[in-house]
């Protein structure tokens, strides 16, 4: 393998209202705002130096235009795009200059048909770690993972370690020992990407890291006051999976977003996947609530990197039921 994948990186939303996506995110859940330009907003957590981890781009209709990985280098860059090449993938490369402060990019749709973009080089900024006068509601300090609903999982797992190397901390397995959902990183963490068995392929949530529990509850706090009670969705509780304290909401557009804490260091070239049986309720709730309808069922349509038109959805390969294993 001759490219290096460092770590999610950066996401982009299509949102319908800007000015309610602002409130919703910079309040309510504490983002800050780097720059405004050309409909679009570009927002980065308080410990984060790079120019944005998630842009919400005004448009008709709420979808995921694009799911970012930073690599180490052009010349990483150069070699994993020949990678796909090779094996036929359809590349589409963004020169540097074409998108607002990201460095030279390319795009492309993945195993399971997820718009996946690769980049090296993305402008700096303050870091906001320290001006404590700045935070606000929920205190994001950085993005974490990507969680994606998936129609094989077992082929998607196969494909970002045997390919992409990614290694496996945690997974779920039924009886039969197939994948149903898998939590993969390549930063020394429980996970820069999940995937579960679902209608597919869609994004299910963006979960960004917080410093603490209690920036978890405030948040909580904070988007009630402001009116958002409604929007949140699940939690705050404990995962079994990835022992993470959690909370789901929805934005105003209905992405979900996860507010995390609490996982731990996966960095030992030792370090064995942990499994979890299908029937354990603990993976999904380690204190044993179960999670809504709407948690299971609902997710954001995603778009062709090609065509930016959404992309057709195929049924989950597994047998469907209500579930009580992911994150």
């Amino acid at each position: 393998m001759t490219f290096d994948i460092i770590r999610s990186a950066r996401a982009i939303l299509h949102v319908t209202d800007l000015e309610k996506s602002r409130d919703f995110y910079i309040r309510g859940l504490g983002f800050i705002e780097t720059e405004e330009k050309d409909g679009a907003l570009y927002l980065r957590g308080l410990e984060e130096h790079v120019h944005h981890s998630l842009v919400l781009k005004k448009a008709e209709a709420p979808v995921v235009e694009v799911m970012s990985y930073k690599v180490r280098s052009n010349e990483d860059l150069d070699s994993l795009a020949a990678f796909y090449e090779q094996n036929g993938y359809k590349v589409k490369w963004l020169e540097e200059g074409s998108q607002h402060a990201v460095g030279r990019a390319f795009r492309v749709q993945d195993v399971a048909g997820l718009p996946l973009e690769y980049f090296a080089k993305m402008e700096t900024v303050e870091r906001m770690l320290q001006r404590y006068d700045l935070y606000q509601g929920a205190k994001v300090q950085r993005i974490d993972h990507f969680n994606n609903m998936v129609s094989d999982v077992e082929k998607t797992h196969n494909f970002y370690m045997k390919e992409l190397g990614f290694s496996c901390s945690e997974y779920t397995a039924s009886e039969e020992e197939k994948v149903w959902a898998s939590w993969l990183h390549r930063k020394p963490s429980v996970h820069d990407v999940a995937f579960m068995n679902g209608i597919g392929p869609r994004l299910h949530h963006i979960g960004f890291w917080l410093s603490d529990p209690m920036s978890l509850i405030h948040g909580c706090d904070v988007l009630a006051a402001l009116g958002y009670s409604s929007s949140i969705e699940r939690g705050p509780a404990r995962h079994g999976l990835s022992n993470a304290f959690f909370l789901y909401v929805r934005d105003p557009d209905g992405h979900r977003i996860e507010l995390y804490n609490g996982d731990y260091l996966t960095s030992d070239p030792d370090f064995k996947p942990i499994r979890w049986d299908l029937n354990d309720k603990r993976r999904q709730t380690f204190w044993g609530a179960e999670a809504p309808d709407c948690w299971f069922n609902e997710a954001s349509t995603v778009l062709d990197v090609h065509t930016n038109k959404p992309v057709p959805t195929a049924p989950a390969k597994l047998k469907q039921h209500k579930p009580t294993f992911v994150i």
